[in-house]
């Protein structure tokens, strides 16, 4: 027993060492995930379910790892009864025999016994820890007493990030009293010419960048049959659920055209920015689609279409002056943001294209579906075109 606990200690000092360098909540709480599926031998899956309705403020769903494409890890085992038993009951349950995962395509998937417990919070459950082993194995005491080790710490990790979000509530809340338009502002220029003026006057540099085009589909016919002013108010409603996950992921909003948004990858290395853009694109579309179940019975899906492309940019600092105003932001001019301006155009039925240099950077991290050489417009050459989502007639996988 003396060993058992010992073990126990050194596995807490571990994952507070492995999480003690991190700084948002989505990359502790992964490690978390990642630490759990190492110690528990005969782990399929661990899925972290927060249950708190005001999460996605400030965290990015998970992706199951037993599903064949993209799941959100946030909503794929809210219904199985290990989950449920272990919410109405409020402490931790096994069910032995636990029903096998359903894929979207109906096929199933095995799983041993399902063991869920609750993660409180201020006597409150916020979230669930749900661990699936193969089957025909079993859990170990030990694994029992550190899946509650880690469901303790995981509690104060939530209760840290949901606070901090609440202290950033009441500036944002200010911020967009001053401009109905101040989410759409690049925050790391302002910051960066408040405490360095002279680089406006620098010269662009050469960067390695993942550029992302958004725009929607459906806007023309919602203008003709919408007055200006509700049109304004859906569209900067929408654009404004997207704004978190596109900063949470270290993007920066460049431009804001009527329907488009174009998005700058940029501080971090290359397959970082276009891990980072992918990532964002798949969050922008699990909100547009809650988006438009917001919408009225009497009003159409909007689609958004997006295009992601990487390389290398001449990006800096521009100015605009006008009579009235001077505004500043980070631009990004090459031939990898157009071919991302046009992905987003050939992009239909709420999409998502990669370029080739985007695809081999974000390859076995997520399924990618070729659609082939495509000639996009105002590009010479026939570019290789890739799609996130599954499209119709193109069902390979690029291995």
């Amino acid at each position: 027993m003396d060993r058992f606990y010992k073990e126990r200690f050194h596995v807490q000092q571990n994952l507070i060492g492995e999480i003690a360098p991190l700084m948002e909540v989505n990359k502790i709480i992964e490690k978390v995930r990642e630490e759990l599926r190492k110690i528990i031998p005969n782990a399929m899956e661990v899925c972290i379910l927060l249950l708190d309705p005001d999460a996605d403020k400030y965290t990015s769903p998970l992706q199951c790892a037993l599903y064949e494409q993209p799941v959100n890890c946030q909503s794929c085992k809210r219904n199985r009864p290990a989950v449920q038993k272990a919410i109405q009951k409020k402490k931790a349950v096994v069910v032995s025999q636990s029903e096998p995962i359903r894929r979207k395509d109906n096929s199933l998937v095995a799983v041993g016994s399902e063991y869920a417990i609750p993660v409180f919070v201020e006597d409150r459950i916020l979230a669930v820890i749900s661990v699936v082993i193969q089957p025909l194995t079993k859990y170990t005491r030990r694994d029992f007493f550190l899946i509650r080790d880690f469901a303790d710490i995981l509690g104060n990790i939530i209760l840290t990030a949901r606070r901090q979000w609440e202290i950033t509530q009441e500036k944002i809340r200010i911020s967009r009293m001053l401009s109905h338009l101040s989410p759409f502002v690049p925050g790391s220029v302002r910051l960066m010419v408040d405490k360095n003026p002279e680089l406006l006057t620098l010269e662009k540099e050469r960067k390695e960048v993942s550029i992302l085009f958004l725009d929607l589909e459906g806007y023309t016919s919602l203008t003709s049959s919408r007055p200006e002013v509700e049109v304004n108010a859906i569209i900067e409603k929408m654009f404004s659920s997207f704004v978190d996950p596109i900063h949470r992921s270290h993007g920066d909003i460049n431009e804001t055209a009527g329907d488009a948004l174009m998005i700058i990858f940029k501080d971090h290395d290359a397959k970082t920015n276009a891990i980072n853009a992918v990532k964002a694109a798949f969050e922008i579309m699990d909100r547009n689609r809650a988006f438009n179940m917001s919408l009225g019975s009497d009003m159409g899906a909007i689609d958004v279409n997006i295009g992601i492309n990487s390389g290398s940019a001449l990006v800096g600092m521009t100015r605009f002056k006008g009579l009235l105003d001077t505004r500043m932001t980070f631009t990004a001019t090459g031939t990898v943001t157009n071919i991302a301006a046009r992905l987003s155009d050939h992009a239909k039925k709420g999409d998502i294209l990669v370029g080739e240099e985007t695809q081999k950077m974000v390859n076995g991290l997520w399924p990618i579906y070729p659609l082939g050489a495509v000639l996009l417009k105002g590009i010479k050459e026939p570019v290789q075109v890739f799609s996130l989502l599954r499209s119709p007639g193109h069902e390979t996988v690029v291995k």
